[in-house]
């Protein structure tokens, strides 16, 4: 399953350096997640590095975007492949 960030975020930065996958990006008012290049850190990482850092703790799970963990290993293995081309 994606993560998200809800309306919690005070926009303090140490998120979006740390996600591996570059799927969490400024918004109009709060970072976001790009669900399609959000594996939970899956094949990086045994815990999504955003939740490990976050100071106030506003990135659950996407229940709106569900995936299994091998969905998410396949997501990982798509994303690392487009990095090497």
């Amino acid at each position: 399953m994606a993560l998200k960030i809800t309306d919690d975020c005070i926009n303090c930065d140490v998120c979006e350096p740390v996600c591996p996958n570059q799927a969490i990006f400024q918004g109009i008012e709060i970072y976001q997640i790009h669900p399609s290049r959000c594996t939970e850190c899956v094949g990086h990482f045994d815990q999504p590095q955003c939740v490990e850092v976050c100071p106030v703790h506003c990135i659950p799970l996407d229940l709106e975007h569900p995936e299994t963990p091998e969905q998410l290993q396949e997501k990982y293995r798509r994303l690392t492949e487009e990095k090497t081309v």
